[in-house]
């Protein structure tokens, strides 16, 4: 399946500098930064800085460096946050919405890091 990036979506814009964002980590691969609207204390979104849609995307077509730089960056923001329960964190949640169903909002992979307040159940079932 090919994937048509959109080189103007927001997350595009703030990797060519365009628009600001409160950066919590930065690598060779990837961006973590704050959310502008947070849903939980802690709630950081982590982005490759490839052209990639969704996940699947990502892991089908992003070279190993990509995805070994951006999966320890999670581990690192994790770390960073305070939120590992193997060193005494409460714990956290990661999402990655893809496409319509998905409610993707943004067509650039990102995964949400939620933590810092109970989070509930993910998905309830549908009646």
């Amino acid at each position: 399946m090919a994937y048509a990036y959109d080189d103007q979506n927001i997350f595009a814009r703030i990797l060519r500098g365009e628009i600001p964002n409160s950066t919590v980590l930065e690598t060779e691969h990837t961006l973590a930064f704050n959310d502008i609207a947070p849903q939980t204390p802690h709630h950081v979104l982590v982005i490759p800085k490839g052209p990639y849609v969704t996940y699947d995307h990502f892991a089908a077509e992003a070279s190993d460096a990509e995805i070994a730089d951006f999966t320890r960056a999670v581990g690192e923001v994790c770390r960073m946050l305070g939120i590992r329960p193997g060193d005494g964190g409460e714990g956290y949640r990661v999402i990655s919405n893809a496409g319509e169903t998905g409610v993707q909002e943004v067509p650039h992979y990102h995964l949400h890091i939620l933590s810092g307040r109970p989070l509930g159940r993910m998905v309830k079932k549908a009646d």
